[in-house]
């Protein structure tokens, strides 16, 4: 087999590819014999379908199949032995391929456009700065902190009469029309309601200031104006509650009255462990200023980020092919028009060029992904999760095999190794460049992040 390239100038080539008759007709040939033994014709016992039978029904089939397989795995053994970065795919080369029929062909010759990607340099500058973003967590989202875990950490009280944000505990019984209790209508005991989700105002009014032990009347289906929660509340049958009118009676027999939990030592125990060193309110909100500051660090990492790439991507001149990749795109993403392509250009050409220049980072710098690197940041991108619920001291176990879960997906796994190595790179760029810190407050950062 016969493959050479041709430069057509620094980024573009022809790769010729020619497969001869000495280069498939063993393998066609023995393909062929396979068939043969497989074939079940009538007229012939198994096995023994006259060879030139087998040829002229499956050997066009064969012979392009074959072809096709010696020419993808050659011409991408090719690229990988030069050592060719190209960009996109190899794109066949019409004009340059001679037309051929597999009946009559013996030797195929096929010619694919390729384009190879331009030597990038990347020199940092230690006179140029970079600006990194300090968000600084300001009172209201320290409050916002504090009434979340006074929330989670609270508990229901009993109350004497009830209020708009109570929940409330009792007895229903079907009424008749006379409203008078139905023999064998239905009823159902220690039934929990929460007031404020009631939806018929009147009936709401009527209810705030009631004892244990009064009542009131009004019908559920009017209230919740949802029969499948009714269901549920009444502890009935889907069916029965599609057919449930009329009024209930409810015996209120439990007032509950939730009360967040106090600022105090025993709070800090149940957020952060027995073993905590918090004792006062100032100590406790400077935790939650600094547990909040370290979070938002990832939001101004990726401001830093995105600063970093427009000013690399300002900075390195570098030529592409960009009819190539053109035609590229449109070949690969036969939805896209012409016009959604040339819309979106830019920015696509902006993504090529920032992943260029990361690719020369991290060869020059010589970063490795190893596996402890993605089992760490997995195990980050689980606790992220969790204090997304308030759940900031999860055990290190639980961690850890919560983040072996997420690697179980392959998509997620191949998202955390390319976040990995963009950390890695972007860690190379600190290292090189003055950073100029700047605090900011949250609300001043969404802004920026708006530009």
């Amino acid at each position: 087999m016969n493959i050479t390239r041709e430069n057509i100038n620094d980024l573009n080539s022809i790769v010729t590819v020619k497969i001869e008759k000495n280069d498939y007709e063993a393998t066609v040939a023995e393909q062929l014999k396979e068939y043969r033994k497989k074939a079940n014709m009538p007229g012939f016992r198994p096995g023994k379908v006259p060879a030139g039978l087998i040829k002229k029904m499956y050997g066009k089939a064969i012979l392009a199949e074959e072809v096709n397989k010696m020419l993808s795995e050659n011409l991408s053994k090719f690229i990988v032995e030069e050592k060719l970065n190209i960009l996109g795919e190899p794109l066949p080369n019409e004009e340059k391929t001679p037309s051929f029929d597999f009946e009559t062909a013996q030797d195929f010759e096929f010619a694919f456009d390729i384009a190879v990607a331009p030597e990038v340099e990347v020199k940092f500058d230690k006179r140029k700065k970079y600006p990194y973003y300090l968000i600084q967590a300001d009172d209201k989202m320290i409050d916002q902190q504090v009434d979340q875990y006074t929330s989670k950490f609270g508990a229901n009280e009993a109350a004497e009469t009830v209020e708009e944000k109570d929940t409330i505990r009792g007895n229903f019984v079907q009424l008749d029309a006379e409203g008078n209790e139905l023999e064998d209508g239905i009823k159902a005991e220690q039934v929990v309601i929460a007031v404020d989700v009631m939806k018929d105002e009147e009936v709401k009014k009527e209810i705030i200031g009631k004892k244990a032990g009064d009542t009131i009347v009004f019908d559920p289906i009017k209230v919740y104006d949802n029969r499948h929660e009714v269901g549920h509340m009444l502890n009935i049958s889907h069916e029965e509650a599609e057919n449930v009118e009329g009024d209930f009676k409810f015996t209120l027999t439990e007032i509950l009255r939730f009360k967040k939990a106090e600022v105090n030592e025993d709070l800090f125990k149940k957020a952060f462990g027995d073993d905590t060193e918090i004792k006062t309110e100032e100590e406790f909100r400077n935790k939650l200023k600094a547990d909040l500051e370290e979070q938002l660090k990832y939001s101004s990492d990726y401001k830093f980020t995105i600063d970093s790439r427009d000013i690399l991507i300002e900075k390195i001149e570098m030529e592409l092919p960009e009819e190539f990749l053109k035609r590229w795109l449109k070949t690969t993403n036969n939805e896209l028009t012409d016009q959604q392509i040339e819309d979106d250009f830019d920015n696509f050409m902006k993504d090529l060029r920032w992943q260029l220049i990361k690719d020369r980072i991290a060869k020059d710098n010589e970063i490795e992904i190893k596996q402890e690197d993605i089992q760490a940041m997995a195990k980050e991108v689980a606790a992220m999760q969790f204090r997304q619920y308030g759940m900031f001291d999860m055990p290190d176990e639980q961690l850890n095999a919560f983040g072996e879960q997420i690697l179980q997906n392959k998509e997620e796994k191949q998202r955390i190794t390319t976040r990995v190595q963009e950390d890695k790179i972007m860690a190379v760029i600190k290292e090189n460049v003055s950073i100029d810190e700047k605090e900011i407050s949250q609300e001043d950062f969404n802004k920026l992040l708006e530009k």
